[in-house]
């Protein structure tokens, strides 16, 4: 064996030094799980003096948390298959379509508008919340939402042409 394919094989299975932190994020989905049950636990007994407004800025609440989670589960199992190794079990036809065959360049797609959502969902939350909340940080949560929305159209864009550019070549 010479040393280029010693080293090549030292760096290849490097891949595997990331493990730890795909099992990390099991433990921030465990957290998030958590977080939201007790959210929810919390508001039961109060849910008979909840406003309307109150009600929906709960489930906004619970809805930023689920994406979040979906968020972690995505990154985790997409993440592992992209670059440690294949996922291969029996029902490997069950799965929900897109969660393990997502390849890096529709990941980052994902992750991106995913985090768009999460910051659209918490601006909805602030405006319900007006009274509490300062124009200056309501402003910035704007210019977030606007930028993270055009960061993913610009990322889509270029992803598009690429596509098309290396399905053009020979």
């Amino acid at each position: 064996m010479t040393l280029a394919r010693i080293v090549e094989a030292f760096l290849f299975g490097g891949r595997w030094l990331i493990v730890p932190v795909y099992v990390a994020m099991l433990g921030l989905l465990a957290i998030l799980v958590t977080y939201f049950i007790g959210e929810l636990v919390h508001a039961i007994p109060d849910l008979p003096r909840y406003s309307e407004n109150d009600l929906i800025i709960l489930t906004l609440s619970l809805i930023d948390l689920s994406l979040a989670a979906n968020l972690v589960v995505l990154v985790t199992l997409s993440g592992y298959e992209n670059f440690v190794r294949r996922i291969n079990l029996v029902d490997h036809d069950t799965w929900p379509k897109g969660l393990v065959a997502v390849d890096f360049s529709a990941l980052k797609l994902k992750t991106l508008a995913s985090v768009t959502v999460i910051a659209a969902v918490h601006l909805l939350r602030s405006f319900l919340e007006i009274r509490t909340e300062n124009d200056r940080d309501l402003l910035w949560q704007v210019v977030i939402v606007v930028t993270f929305g055009g960061l993913s159209l610009l990322l889509a864009a270029t992803d598009r042409l690429s596509a098309a550019k290396n399905h053009n070549s020979p």
